[in-house]
């Protein structure tokens, strides 16, 4: 079966995380990647490690590099210049997160690449845009910090949190992954290319959702409140008889049903506690009333007896219980990717599920070969 993406070639000058997670996400559904990498060193990643694979691998490099083949260019000799562009001349897609202006001055750029190829679909990834912003260097802790998630993650009388993974990036790399295929989208109908730009800071300016439009519409500028939701409560965690409870109740249908199980059906005629608003006005009260009841039993024994009533709860699970919680249920968080040699290495599933074409894993992610491109 032809997989969604098929005859669809893309060159990655891509390196580190956005743009090579958005690479791999159309890999998966069928797009040819070939990735450019540096002689000797190759993407940054490599050598961003522990923890390392059986084979000394960094495991980071492999988390968003399955399904391309590899190829190191020097674009500071001119002939591996001359190869690039011609690679770049037989692509639909060209993908870069290079400091911007760096491709232009190799005649790289967009217009360049246009002009000889008027197709091409040429997606830049950047930390600050391509305007005043283009030279400040793109980390996402630095965008966690600057683009105000810190601000908001955390202990409400502790510092500043960035999130445990590197959100921003992956944001990125989900919005550029959608603007390519539109422009793919919009190249099928009118047979013409474009660019594509994202950037870091917008990409999660955006993905702020209610916080951000909070500011935007009310001019309201949140704080951290460690795990409290600021629209709605109970949402966080609750200390049982041994551990906490994650509570993620999200309507009075819930809390009523949460009072029940409790045994305290009191709590939900409560003046204080009868709507959502009410709730987050008086959630300090709310927390130790729940806290009294709660400390009945473990979180756990509360967890499944909350689910069967249908109340959104949980303990919270480090990586081997998350990924043990979706393998029970059927999810098969985990595939084999075979190597070079046919072994396997265990990767993260893509999370799309389509009926008829299908993400597929045909590759796991190369090893680094210093030798010219293939002339095909």
């Amino acid at each position: 079966m032809p997989a969604a993406l098929d005859n669809l070639r893309i060159l990655d000058f891509s390196r580190v995380l956005a743009g090579p997670f958005a690479t791999m996400m159309l890999a998966d559904l069928g797009a040819e990647v070939l990735k450019v990498e540096r002689p000797g060193a190759g993407d940054d990643t490599r050598a961003w490690g522990p923890p390392y694979d059986e084979r000394g691998h960094a495991t980071y490099f492999e988390a968003v590099n399955r399904n391309k083949t590899s190829v190191t260019l020097d674009l500071a000799s001119p002939a591996d210049v001359a190869r690039a562009r011609t690679l770049a001349a037989r692509s639909d897609i060209v993908v870069e997160n290079f400091r911007p202006g760096l491709l232009d001055d190799l005649g790289l750029g967009y217009e360049d690449l246009r002009r000889e190829y008027p197709p091409i679909i040429y997606c830049s990834i950047t930390g600050f845009g391509r305007g005043p912003g283009a030279r400040l260097p793109g980390y996402d802790l630095l965008l966690q910090a600057l683009g105000g998630l810190m601000s908001i993650t955390g202990p409400a009388d502790g510092e500043p949190q960035k999130v445990g993974v590197a959100l921003v990036d992956v944001l990125a790399g989900l919005f550029a992954t959608v603007g390519i295929l539109a422009a793919v989208r919009h190249r099928d109908r009118t047979g013409e290319g474009q660019r594509v730009d994202v950037d870091l800071l917008t990409s999660l300016l955006a993905a702020l959702v209610n916080q951000g439009t909070g500011y935007t519409i009310a001019g309201a500028i949140p704080e951290r409140m460690g795990n409290a939701h600021p629209s709605i409560s109970p949402y966080e965690l609750y200390r049982t008889g041994d551990a906490d409870l994650v509570l993620a109740v999200g309507n009075d249908r819930q809390f009523a049903s949460l009072c029940h199980v409790l045994g305290a059906p009191e709590l939900a005629g409560d003046e204080r506690y009868a709507t959502n608003e009410q709730r987050v006005r008086n959630r300090q009260e709310l927390r130790r009333d729940l806290e009294q009841h709660l400390a009945r039993r473990s979180a756990r024994a509360w967890t499944e007896e909350l689910t069967r009533a249908r109340v959104p709860a949980g303990v919270v699970n480090d990586l081997a219980g998350a990924f043990a919680l979706a393998a029970k249920l059927d999810l098969h968080p985990i595939v084999g990717v075979p190597r070079e040699d046919g072994t396997l290495v265990q990767l993260t599933r893509n999370p799309i599920s389509l009926s008829v074409t299908p993400p597929t894993y045909r590759y796991a992610p190369p090893l680094l070969h210093d030798e010219s491109p293939a002339s095909g």
